[in-house]
């Protein structure tokens, strides 16, 4: 099981990455709070990661936060959440948040997550609470306020594509952006957008 890289980051996309490590390059799914979180292309790092052998290929995730990684593997156990899946809410909810929504028992706040339907929502609920019972609000650390590559791409459509990998149809993530961008003309980078178009998306 590999259970940590250090290497060199050589790209990064929405959803996946590739780190060199001593000349062996390594695709690296990540949730968006670790892309957030990740260096400039060139530039080194470490993450910790979960290696998911399935029959028809082998998946490595990583994440910045090992809270991010424990939360990753305990809903992937879950009956019905698959590794998409976790990402997903992953990318849409801190693991505070997280730990606070089940412990609150707040179906609506899980549902607002894409891909989760309510009987998903209950199910993660009842299997998460006990799981979830010791680790309180220190379990994660902050994250870095550091926006996606802007390159020659604007703010809006970076946070179209996001939303587009999360789950949501095209049409509802480009007027859930406008409207937000509407409401809050001083957005400045497409990590506050993003995070903004995920709270009033219900």
């Amino acid at each position: 099981m590999i259970g940590r890289i250090r290497g060199t980051l050589l790209e990064k996309q929405l959803t996946e990455i590739l780190v060199d490590v001593n000349g062996i390059a390594y695709e690296i799914s990540v949730p968006m709070s670790t892309l957030y979180q990740l260096p400039e292309i060139g530039q080194g790092l470490v993450l910790n990661t979960h290696l998911a052998v399935r029959e028809d290929a082998q998946v490595l995730y990583g994440f910045v936060e090992m809270a991010e990684k424990n939360l990753f593997r305990a809903l992937i156990k879950v009956s019905g959440v698959g590794p998409k899946l976790a990402l997903a809410i992953l990318s849409g909810m801190a693991v505070d948040d997280f730990v606070r929504t089940v412990n609150a028992n707040d179906v609506a706040s899980l549902v607002r997550m894409p891909g989760v339907g309510k009987k998903t929502a209950e199910r993660l609920i009842i299997e998460m609470r006990d799981k979830l019972a010791e680790w309180g609000p220190s379990m994660s650390a902050g994250h870095d306020e550091t926006a996606l590559p802007g390159g020659e791409v604007s703010i809006s459509a970076e946070a179209e594509t996001a939303l587009v990998s999360l789950g949501y149809k095209p049409a509802e993530a480009s007027r859930t952006i406008a409207q937000v961008l509407k409401e809050n003309s001083d957005v400045a980078d497409s990590e506050s957008l993003i995070r903004l178009a995920l709270k009033s998306m219900g």
